[in-house]
């Protein structure tokens, strides 16, 4: 490991734009704090940790820069972790997963789906990393003794970093997973390029980790929701948020190489020119996986209908799972502790199917507002062979919500 490669998240500082902000506002500011109109309450923190017990750690990898030489750089990756109980309670957890379209990879899946329990953490990282982060994720849990059975089938997704990062030089290292495993707390969730999502594009702008909740009113239970994703898909053509057509609005700020001086690499991107490139009309390639949390009571097969939801928000921002795109989704529940090893017949809770919608709905929201966080996080990332993806810009958005009549008048 180079001196210097391993960031913790909250350390980078990365190039962006300048903003021209509402004083009251600032260049980190979040969906909810934008007042921008997607819908629902957010709990306190506005990010998966809501859900109580449910901590975050992620290790963020950049190093290098200039042309691309395989197994030395430019590195711009890392790994994401997510527990769903803490990291000091290996206590399975009711969950279900679903995929919208499978170009893309998540382990474990098959026993999550014949179970109906998740064991242990959800990691995200690299497409070509998910092998060494699972082997670690196992050396981890049977160093710590939560050994649930002789075997243990890690949850590690995926999508590709490769247009930003050397993904084929394997810079994730065991070393760099065990930090993020370690590191996880509760509270807030950095965003944008940390952890798994450092590298990533996501429609058209630059993408990564983000998070957000929402609250259901006492009425509908009072439960919480809580959403992270690594997002990565989209076409910038394609993007919305709270049903205003803000990719069709800007058309400028596509990726781009930097170094004018040099050779394109490939005929995929343009120079920058003056800094800005068109807009990027590529086809699809990315993906998205998404976690969901909660705390009602919900059994696997309602939790399965929790996960398919996740689909609907991300259709609210523009994807719709193209052939290339690895869309893949894990819900889980942290109510009915205790009761994975009872070898008795267990007393569990659920609600009913006819009060699911107010969750369904909460999932829906969530999921656009974590990817709109996400893009909000991000700042303008040059990578391999001087790639450049711009930030979207906070001020050029505002703009648009405001011609379209959405944003609220206290956000004006």
């Amino acid at each position: 490991m180079g001196k210097g490669q391993l960031l913790r998240s909250i350390g980078i500082v990365a190039a962006g734009l300048a903003l021209a902000l509402p004083s009251n506002l600032s260049a980190h500011s979040r969906e909810h704090e934008l007042g921008l109109p997607i819908g629902g309450i957010p709990a306190p923190l506005n990010a998966i940790t809501d859900v109580a017990g449910v901590e975050v750690g992620q290790t963020t990898l950049i190093s290098g820069s200039g042309k691309l030489v395989v197994g030395r750089g430019p590195v711009r990756t890392g790994v994401t972790v997510i527990f769903p109980r803490g990291r000091d309670n290996p206590d399975p957890v009711f969950g279900a997963w679903f995929t919208l379209n499978g170009n893309g990879e998540m382990t474990g899946t098959t026993w999550i789906q014949e179970s109906g329990f998740l064991e242990g953490p959800i990691a995200i990282t690299n497409t070509h990393s998910v092998g060494v982060v699972r082997d670690t994720i196992i050396k981890w849990e049977v160093t710590r003794k939560n050994v649930l059975q002789p075997w243990w089938l890690p949850v590690v997704a995926e999508t590709y970093d490769g247009s930003l990062n050397d993904i084929n030089g394997f810079h994730v290292k065991p070393e760099h997973v065990l930090s993020a495993l370690d590191g996880a707390r509760g509270g807030k969730v950095e965003e944008g390029a940390v952890g798994g999502g450092t590298g990533m594009i996501c429609l058209g702008f630059k993408g990564g980790i983000g998070t957000a909740s929402r609250k259901l009113t006492v009425a509908e239970g009072g439960y919480t929701v809580g959403v992270l994703v690594q997002c990565n898909f989209g076409q910038r053509q394609n993007l919305r948020i709270a049903g205003v057509p803000v990719g069709e609005e800007i058309t400028d700020l596509g990726p781009c190489i930097a170094n004018n001086a040099a050779a394109l690499p490939n005929e995929e991107w343009p120079h920058c020119g003056a800094g800005i490139a068109g807009n990027d009309n590529r086809a699809e390639q990315g993906s998205i996986i998404v976690t969901v949390a909660t705390d009602a009571p919900l059994l696997p097969h309602q939790l399965k209908r929790l996960a398919t939801r996740v689909a609907l928000g991300i259709g609210r921002q523009g994807g719709f799972g193209g052939n290339s795109s690895g869309d893949i989704f894990v819900a889980f529940s942290t109510a009915n502790p205790n009761i994975w090893s009872n070898s008795k017949p267990s007393s569990v809770q659920m609600i009913g199917n006819s009060e699911m919608s107010p969750l369904f709905k909460a999932t829906a929201q969530a999921t656009e507002a974590a990817i709109t966080n996400a893009l909000l996080a991000a700042q303008t990332m040059t990578g391999a062979d001087d790639l450049r993806v711009h930030a979207l810009p906070h001020d050029r958005l505002l703009a648009i919500m405001r011609k379209y009549g959405r944003l609220p008048a206290a956000a004006k």
